[in-house]
């Protein structure tokens, strides 16, 4: 048997030295590559903002303690998970849902579980934008009628639980989508 030839140590030392030091330019090559790749620039917050931002915030005058405690939670409960069907923090949220936990937990207002059957309550109804007040509901659609509500909390922002697969989040209430397909306001609090 012819004995089999090993590097001596000296030699398997120096090919594990440069494996080292390939694995560490490597990451160094890849961790420049990232930081200089090309992003487009992040939209400042002037931007990115409502451009009802600047409204002062309001809330119905009978109803200032009540329209703060609904925009608090509303609020606390951004990022709850979409469910649909679902209207507690712990299942989940839909729109109509999310809705009805907010009022009934802080306003003591129990609301139908559908969210054309809300914009049908008495209340007065607030057609523009601009004259929104903290705690008002409003209602999005299109030609088929009412599909979804949310909470305005003021300053152009609305919390709402938009779709399967989201979360309940908050966003501006003349953005894109939701600027054309607003209906209507519902101030249920005065």
């Amino acid at each position: 048997m012819r004995p089999q030839f090993a590097p001596p140590a000296c030699a398997r030392l120096a090919w594990w030295r440069m494996a080292q030091r390939a694995l560490v330019v490597g990451a160094v090559l890849m961790l420049a590559a990232c930081a200089s790749s090309s992003r487009r620039p992040e939209p400042t917050y002037k931007d990115s903002r409502s451009s009802l931002a600047n409204l002062p915030a309001r809330a119905p005058s009978g109803a200032t303690g009540t329209a703060n405690d609904v925009l608090f939670r509303a609020i606390a409960l951004v990022g709850t998970p979409y469910r649909w069907g679902g209207n507690t923090p712990d299942g989940g949220f839909d729109c109509s849902g999310l809705v009805d936990y907010i009022y009934r937990n802080a306003a003591g207002l129990t609301l139908p579980h559908s969210s054309r059957e809300m914009s049908q309550l008495s209340g007065e109804r607030v057609r523009q934008m601009t004259e929104l007040m903290s705690g008002d509901l409003v209602f999005f659609g299109g030609s088929g009628g009412i599909s979804h509500v949310g909470v305005y909390v003021g300053k152009g922002r609305f919390v709402h639980a938009p779709n399967s697969g989201g979360t309940v989040r908050l966003d501006d209430i003349d953005g894109p989508y939701w600027r054309d397909h607003f209906e209507f306001g519902k101030r249920l609090l005065d």
